[in-house]
C-alpha cells in the first residue's frame, strides 16, 4: 500500500513541475519577445527638424508644415532653430538630438560643408538625416527636399527685375547668409541669366547680406542705396531681407523709383505690392516644403526608401513624390516658383 502511495504522489509531483514549467513558457511568449514587438510597433517615433534660426516667418511655416505631417503619422515632431543662423550653433543641436535618440534629423543648413562631422556621426549612429530649403552636402545626407528648381528661380528673379526696370540700370541682390548654400545657387544662375546679350544694360553691382537677420537686413539696404544713388532695382531671395528692403523703400517714399522683386511670404508682402513699392514677387509654399520633409523623414526611418534615385513615396495630401538625381546626390523637387502680385496678392496673403 505504501508503495502505490509513493508512486502516486511522485506522478503528482511529476505533473505539477511539468504544469509549472508549461505555464511559464507561455508567459514567456506573451510577455517577451511578442510582447516587446507590440510596443515597438506602437512606439512612436521622433523626428527632428532644425531651421536656419528663430523669429524667421518663413521657417516657422516650413516647421509648422513638418510638424503636421510627422503627427499625421502617429509620431512626435521635435522643432529646433538657434537664436543666430550659423553652423556652430546648429551642430551644438545635433549632438544633444544624437543623445536624444531621434529617429531622423531634417536640417535647413546654415554651411553647406561645415555640419558634416555632426550629421555624418548622426548617420554613424543610425539617424536618417535629410535637408530642405537650403542643403547640407551630399556626404552629410540622404537626400534634400528641394522647393523648386534653383535654375527656375534664379532666371526667373532677373527676368522678373528687367521688367521692371525696362531692361536698363544699376541692380543689387540682398542675400541672407553668405554660406547659404540655395541663395548662392540662385545668386550663380542669375549671374548666368545677365550673361544673355539681352541684359547688357544691366549692371549688378553687389551682392549684400543680411543674414537673415530684420536688422541687418535693413541697414544693408540702406547701404545700398547710399552707395548707389542710380539703383534701380534689388532682388532679395529672402523672406526676410525682402520684407525688410520693402520697409526701407516705404519709408523712405521711393516707391517706383527703386524696384523691388525677390521671395517673400504673401502675408508679409501683400501691403508692399498693395501700395507699388513690389510689383510682384515670388515664393513656393513654405508649408507644403516642410509637410514634404516630414514625410519623406518617415519614410526613411521606416526603411521604404533610402534616398536612392527613382524611388517613390507618398507624402499624404501632396500625393506620390519620386526622388530625382542632384549631381551625386539626390532630391525631391516640388515645382516652379509661384508669382503674387496685385491681383491674387489678397487671396493668398490670409493663407501664409
Amino acid at each position: 500500500m505504501k508503495k502505490f502511495l509513493a508512486i502516486g504522489l511522485s506522478m503528482v509531483l511529476m505533473l505539477t513541475v511539468l504544469a509549472a514549467c508549461g505555464s511559464n513558457d507561455n508567459k514567456t511568449t506573451d510577455n517577451g519577445a511578442g510582447g516587446n514587438a507590440g510596443n515597438a510597433g506602437t512606439e512612436k517615433q521622433k523626428h527632428a527638424i532644425i531651421f536656419k534660426n528663430t523669429g524667421n516667418p518663413y521657417g516657422e511655416k516650413m516647421m509648422e508644415g513638418f510638424k503636421k505631417a510627422v503627427e499625421e503619422q502617429g509620431n512626435e515632431a521635435i522643432l529646433k532653430a538657434p537664436d543666430q543662423p550659423t553652423a556652430e550653433a546648429q551642430i551644438q543641436m545635433i549632438e544633444e538630438l544624437i543623445s536624444q535618440k531621434v529617429n531622423s534629423i531634417t536640417i535647413a543648413g546654415n554651411d553647406p560643408d561645415a555640419l558634416q562631422p555632426a550629421l555624418k556621426k548622426a548617420m554613424n549612429a543610425g539617424i536618417k538625416v535629410l535637408s530642405l530649403d537650403s542643403a547640407v552636402n551630399t556626404a552629410s545626407r540622404q537626400v534634400h527636399v528641394n522647393q523648386a528648381d534653383p535654375e527656375r528661380i534664379g532666371r526667373t528673379l532677373i527676368q522678373g527685375i528687367s521688367d521692371m526696370i525696362g531692361g536698363e540700370g544699376q541692380i543689387a541682390v540682398l542675400s541672407a547668409t553668405s554660406q547659404a548654400t540655395n541663395q548662392n545657387i540662385w545668386i550663380d544662375w542669375m549671374k548666368k541669366e545677365l550673361e544673355d546679350p539681352k541684359y547688357s544694360k544691366i549692371e549688378l553691382v553687389k551682392v549684400a547680406y543680411g543674414d537673415d537677420l530684420r536688422d541687418k537686413s535693413v541697414s544693408e539696404t540702406e547701404a545700398l542705396l547710399k552707395s548707389y544713388p542710380n539703383l534701380k532695382g534689388i532682388i532679395a531671395p529672402t523672406t526676410v531681407g525682402i520684407a525688410a528692403a520693402g520697409k526701407v523703400l516705404t519709408d523712405k517714399g521711393l516707391k517706383g523709383k527703386v524696384q523691388l522683386t525677390g521671395l517673400g511670404l504673401p502675408s508679409e508682402m501683400a501691403e508692399y505690392i498693395t501700395s507699388g513699392v513690389s510689383q510682384w514677387m515670388y515664393l513656393w509654399n513654405p508649408i507644403d516644403v516642410g509637410y514634404v520633409a516630414g514625410f519623406t523623414a518617415d519614410s526613411l526611418a521606416k526603411g521604404t526608401i533610402k534616398g536612392e534615385v527613382g524611388e517613390k513615396f507618398a507624402a499624404g495630401d501632396l500625393g506620390e513624390k519620386e526622388i530625382v538625381a542632384d549631381g551625386d546626390g539626390t532630391q525631391i523637387m516640388l515645382g516652379d516658383p509661384f508669382k503674387f502680385d496685385a491681383a491674387n496678392i489678397a487671396e493668398w496673403k490670409d493663407v501664409y
